[in-house]
């Protein structure tokens, strides 16, 4: 095919694509110059109507959409490498739309299984039991991440905050309130916190390690997922990613708006949040059920 190898010979040298990545690009390619043989056209002079096609023919196969973006953006690459060698005087791709790619909802624990977990945490009071007490509540008060979780200094704790200053992504700042459960566990963590640093060692950090750095998520994972194991929740299910998603179900579930939902959880852009948009439909048909005088119409149909 007219300069198929002259791009592919491109990645290699000026991308350093690797062997499987130039064969992937071939396979996805050749595909799309057999689909256009059947209707009497070329690769190298497709139109945009006859990619849109060969778009339709994978969807309406059942391609997922991740396959499919996957073989748009090679052929976006390829049209754009004929265009800037003045094979092509336009770019067919230009106007053809990247699949849409349905976002999983996210795993959520229930408010039961929630309160199980804190209850064999607060059942722990030795000085480590005390810090993963404390890192357990303040993020299900918080929503943070667990990134933001462990970075947090000492120096936020000061004078039993009421709010706490959470720096995010991007060094952006954020105010979350603190609930009297999560100020109430810090409040005895601190009192352990020294004895978790070797003598005459300081550190600026809020959960230190024993060498004085902050936990490490991988660390802090894991003693969520034995504090799981102990609660009777399967640890598959917990991760810190999983209980910051609690915390934004929860809150929606009792009535949070989303906006303040976003705000909490440092989300640039409220499209991110909108993945909990099925609490909020699940809770708009409840209040529909108990409140519309039509509600004892089946209003499922």
């Amino acid at each position: 095919m007219h300069a198929l190898e002259p791009f592919l010979e491109m990645l290699v040298a000026e991308r350093g694509a690797a062997a499987n990545t130039v064969d992937a690009y071939r396979r996805d390619l050749t595909d799309c110059a057999a689909f256009l043989r059947k209707q009497r056209a070329e690769l190298p002079t497709a139109t945009a109507d006859q990619l849109h096609a060969y778009l339709a023919a994978l969807h309406n196969g059942g391609l997922s959409p991740r396959s499919q973006a996957r073989r748009l953006s090679a052929l976006r690459q390829y049209y754009r490498f004929l265009f800037g060698e003045g094979l092509r005087t336009d770019d067919p791709t230009s106007t053809v739309d990247s699949p849409r790619r349905s976002r999983p909802l996210p795993k959520v624990l229930t408010e039961t299984e929630i309160e199980a977990l804190l209850a064999v945490a607060r059942d722990y009071h030795d000085p480590r039991g005390a810090r993963l007490h404390a890192l357990v509540e303040m993020l299900y008060a918080t929503g943070m991440r667990v990134s933001e979780l462990i970075a947090l200094p000492l120096a936020a704790m000061a004078r039993d905050p009421e709010v706490i200053i959470v720096k995010g992504k991007g060094g952006k700042e954020r105010m979350v309130p603190l609930s009297e459960p999560a100020r109430d566990a810090v409040r005895a963590y601190l009192a352990h916190r020294p004895s978790l640093l070797p003598a005459k060692t300081t550190s600026p950090w809020l959960f230190p390690a024993r060498g004085g750095r902050p936990i490490t998520r991988h660390r802090f994972a894991q003693l969520l997922k034995d504090l799981a194991a102990k609660a009777g929740i399967s640890p598959s299910k917990v991760s810190p990613h999983v209980v910051r998603h609690a915390f934004a179900t929860h809150l929606l579930n009792n009535g949070a708006d989303l906006r303040s939902v976003q705000q909490m959880l440092g989300h640039a852009d409220i499209s991110t949040t909108q993945i909990y948009t099925h609490v909020l439909n699940e809770r708009m048909r409840r209040l529909v059920e108990q409140h519309h005088p039509l509600a004892a119409a089946d209003l499922s149909s």
